[in-house]
């Protein structure tokens, strides 16, 4: 692809200002749909209804502009992208002759849809108003808080989670690996709508289940309704603090692991640990992954806080050996918590991913949905304030797609690749990452999930 020289500021300016209204609105409490058509009535807005069409006045990264070697701002020029059925086919000048129907992305930057690696779309207060958590102690606290609210909100866990579904695909994720409890009290029943509320969304949304044993794998006595989850279709097997829940850190590593080697499945556990026993837990792991090679590539570490308690070599190795049985990360980037060694494994090679946990639940109440967050809060917490590391600082929202590699050189949008992307008020991912910017349109396949744009 031949990209163009930058395309015309006043444009992307005057977008900025239709915005700043939009946000007005959002203040007055309309939400972010009904402000920004309300912010620009008289433009027609409308839902891309058709499957292959045209979006005019994108805004895409060219490369870096450089000032005596040192990386300042970032290129962009206006195209227009042809979308047919699920790809992007072609990328053309702006002003393309072309017959097929368009619409107006307004000098809006295209960037990679989001995608939210760890969240718990089966257990949710959202859409119910404002309700705050109590008082905590421990997590087996908030296990016996989570006992008594389960009978409440698993009736209803279906709509409850295709509402987050509508959240995320507003802030740009059109993708998610869900935790789904199996507990005692929820037995199966919170799998079932999850994959119904999944279902419904197939179109438009894409999501793998983690079935998770909240309330322990050992301690609540679930492996039975574990292997029956991986039956009814879960993705993964889950498992939960083997020591400060279990009580038992190889018993419930095993467990874990059998039923994982059983159904050929991938592991993701949540690991909160940062005492001795949390890196015991994952040298654990690594050990059972060496003797099971089938493993190999097929563990994730969720928040992994453990990591963080190391320095100096002992850190080195140990993501040594992370990368050298391909294990990944995902983490909510977490802040007043140990310090995660994120950049570090993510420069060893080692797949961090980031992702929101929880929205509005009983566990904590400030997530927005929004990963473009997540990759500000790691480039505040990183020392990224520079136009390169916020730039770079988008992957670890993205799992690493990113508009350009490391030397400047543009790498997405290519045609025949996949339109699952999101229009963002920004001039430039940097400032995307900088001012999480507004999402205003997401795709997922080439359909447009959120958003209203100008027919033109």
């Amino acid at each position: 692809m031949s990209l163009m020289t930058s395309g015309n500021r006043r444009d992307f300016l005057s977008a900025g200002i239709k915005l700043t209204a939009a946000g007005t609105l959002l203040g007055a409490g309309l939400s972010g749909r009904t402000a920004v058509a309300a912010a620009c009535a008289p433009e027609n807005l409308t839902h891309i209804d058709v499957s292959h069409y045209l979006l005019r006045n994108v805004r895409l990264e060219e490369g870096y502009v450089r000032h005596k070697g040192v990386i300042t701002a970032t290129r962009t020029g206006l195209y227009d992208i042809e979308i047919n059925g699920a790809q992007i086919t072609g990328i053309h000048a702006a002003g393309f002759s072309s017959t097929l129907p368009a619409w107006d992305a307004a000098g809006h930057v295209l960037l990679p849809a989001t995608r939210d690696m760890h969240i718990h779309l089966d257990k949710t207060f959202y859409g119910d108003g404002w309700r705050a958590p109590l008082p905590r102690k421990s997590v087996i606290d908030m296990i016996h808080q989570e006992e008594q609210i389960l009978p409440e909100i698993v009736p209803t866990s279906e709509i409850r989670a295709e509402k987050l579904i509508g959240l995320l695909q507003s802030k740009g994720s059109t993708e998610a690996r869900s935790h789904c409890n199996i507990d005692p009290i929820s037995k199966l029943d919170g799998l079932a709508h999850l994959q119904q509320a999944i279902e419904n969304h197939r179109q438009d949304f894409t999501a793998k289940i983690v079935a998770f044993p909240q309330h322990g794998l050992l301690r609540s006595k679930v492996e039975g309704m574990m292997r029956e989850a991986m039956k009814m279709g879960a993705n993964y097997v889950g498992g939960l603090d083997p020591t400060n829940v279990d009580g038992a850190m190889e018993k419930s590593l095993d467990t874990m692991f059998s039923i994982a080697l059983d159904f050929a499945a991938p592991v993701d556990i949540h690991l909160h640990e940062t005492e001795p026993h949390g890196v015991a837990a994952i040298r654990y792991m690594l050990k059972t992954v060496r003797e099971n090679p089938q493993l190999k590539g097929k563990v994730t570490l969720s928040h992994a806080f453990a990591l963080g308690t190391l320095s100096g070599s002992e850190l080195d190795a140990m993501i040594e050996e992370l990368k050298a049985q391909q294990f990944s990360i995902a983490t909510t980037v977490p802040i007043g918590r140990v310090i995660m060694p994120l950049p570090q494994l993510r420069a060893a090679g080692v797949p961090v991913w980031s992702g929101t946990d929880t929205i509005a639940d009983h566990w904590q109440p400030f997530g927005s949905g929004s990963m473009l967050e997540k990759a500000n809060v790691y480039a505040q917490l990183y020392r990224g304030p520079d136009e390169f590391s916020l730039s770079r600082a988008l992957g670890i929202a993205t799992n690493e797609v990113l508009p350009l590699n490391s030397q400047g050189e543009q790498q997405w949008p290519k045609a025949q690749d996949s339109a699952t992307m999101m229009l963002v008020a920004a001039s430039c991912s940097a400032e995307a990452v900088a001012h999480i910017a507004p999402v205003m349109a997401t795709f997922h396949n080439g359909k447009q999930v959120f958003g209203q744009l100008k027919k033109i």
